[in-house]
Order: structure tokens, then C-alpha cells, then sequence
């Protein structure tokens, strides 16, 4: 009886795991980095390195935030840095909103902690095969952001 329990919750578990990635087959990369107490430090520099090799699809870009109640404000500005596989460097300033007029966080999630997804850019066709190196810096004229507990990036197929 109890090998059967087992054998059936094990198969239940590879079905599940099977239908968790199917559902996110577009995905192509999608990392997160938690920081540390939910304070981003305006020296830390978060890093991404993202493999890319098919040039001919089109991606969308995203940006994850996960902000939670103490956060002071209702958005967040950053500076995202791109380096190219050829050593070309692009910077962009962003803005996210994170809370309406009201001061209702506008992500999901149950609790507290809310969860944000941002589509930064749509419809990107790479130009170069490679490593694309892409980090993130707070630009929020503080030194000590409170309340963002992690930062996230993904990109995924159209």
C-alpha cells in the first residue's frame, strides 16, 4: 500500500512539473535577484548574462519587481545597462509604477509582498549572436532603497 502511495505521488509530481513547463514554453530566460533585508544598496549593481542564438525570432523583455509595504514611494527609477556581445554598451533610465494615485500597490500576490511584471520592450529582434550582459542600478537618489526584495528580468519568445 504504501509503495503504491508512493509510485502515485511521484507520477502526480512529474505531471505537474511537466505541465508547469509547458505552460511557460516562450520563456527563454527569467532569473530573479533577491536583495538581501529588502534594501537595495545604490552601489549594488545587479547582473544578468543572457545566452542568445537564434536571430531571427522576435522577444519581449521584461522587468520583475518585487516590492513589499514599506517601500516609500510609488515608483521606482533605475538605470539599465546593456552590453552587447560586441562590447557595445547602451543605457536606458526607467520608470515603473508600483502603486496607483491612491497608493494601492498595483501587483499581485497574496500578503503583503506584491509581485510586478513589466513589459520593457516588445517585439526585439537581436541584431548579434552571444552573451548579452544586461545590470541593473537604483536610481532613486538614496543610498539605502527599503522594500524591494528582489529584481527580475525575462525575456521570452513572441
Amino acid at each position: 500500500m504504501v509503495r503504491n502511495l508512493e509510485t502515485i505521488t511521484l507520477l502526480l509530481l512529474l505531471l505537474l512539473t511537466m505541465a508547469l513547463i509547458s505552460c511557460d514554453s516562450k520563456r527563454v530566460f527569467e532569473e530573479h535577484i533577491p536583495l538581501e533585508k529588502g534594501v537595495w544598496n545604490v552601489k549594488n549593481e545587479l547582473k544578468f548574462s543572457v545566452a542568445i542564438s537564434d536571430l531571427l525570432s522576435r522577444y519581449n523583455v521584461y522587468l520583475n519587481v518585487r516590492n513589499g509595504p514599506e517601500y516609500p514611494y510609488s515608483n521606482i527609477f533605475m538605470f539599465m545597462n546593456t552590453v552587447f556581445p560586441d562590447g557595445h554598451i547602451a543605457r536606458d533610465t526607467i520608470e515603473l509604477t508600483l502603486a496607483d494615485y491612491d497608493g494601492r500597490w498595483l501587483g499581485s500576490g497574496m500578503g503583503s509582498v506584491k509581485f510586478s511584471r513589466f513589459l520593457f520592450q516588445k517585439n526585439v529582434q537581436f541584431k548579434q549572436a552571444g552573451t548579452y550582459h544586461f545590470s541593473f542600478e537604483q536610481a532613486m537618489r538614496v543610498h539605502e532603497l527599503n522594500g524591494i526584495h528582489d529584481i527580475g528580468l525575462r525575456i521570452e519568445k513572441q
